[in-house]
Parts: C-alpha cells; sequence; structure tokens
C-alpha cells in the first residue's frame, strides 16, 4: 500500500475531507512519526505495533566487488515490531491458538 492509497481510503472513510485534507493529515501523521523517531522516541499504535530507534555498533564490512575491508561507521536505523493483533490478522487463526 501506498501514501496515495492511503489517501484514498481515508477519503471513503471519511467522505466530509476533501483530497487536500486527506493528503494534509496523511502527510503531518507521518512527518510527526518521522520527527519522533529523529529524536529518539519510541511510538507505540495498539493493536498494530510499534516503532523505534536501534543502535547499530561500528564494524568491518567487505566491499562485495573487490573483497576489500571497509569500516562501517555506527549508525541508527528504524526498526518496526508488528503488535500482537497485527500478527495475529496477518497469519490468521493459527497464530491465535499459540
Amino acid at each position: 500500500m501506498t501514501k496515495r492509497e492511503i489517501i484514498e481510503e481515508l477519503l471513503a472513510r471519511r467522505q466530509k475531507f476533501t483530497h487536500r485534507e486527506s493528503e494534509t493529515i496523511v502527510n503531518a501523521m507521518f512527518d510527526a512519526m518521522a520527527n519522533s523517531l529523529a529524536c529518539g522516541e519510541r511510538i507505540e499504535v495498539r493493536g498494530f505495533g510499534s516503532f523505534a530507534v536501534k543502535q547499530r555498533r561500528a564494524r568491518q564490512g567487505r566491499n562485495p566487488k573487490t573483497g576489500q575491508l571497509v569500516r562501517v561507521d555506527a549508525k541508527q536505523i528504524p526498526f518496526f515490531r508488528a503488535g500482537k493483533e497485527l500478527r495475529i490478522e496477518v497469519n490468521g487463526a493459527e497464530e491465535a491458538g499459540r
């Protein structure tokens, strides 16, 4: 699903919004999420999952073309962990029995 499809879904569910208003709402939501993650905050959406930032340590990597050792700097990466309800929805009833 793309951002455009999310906007169209919002329009279908809330017909009182214009396309521009729906686009503004979706953009504001994603901007707020990105800003929170950039500040190192955790985002939790009940029934869906949580977003967090994980630290990756510096390490030695290899250039796949030459095989030469390359230093890979430490960095932060966004991480998503699906909630229980989302996992059950995706996997069907088989997960619910666990």
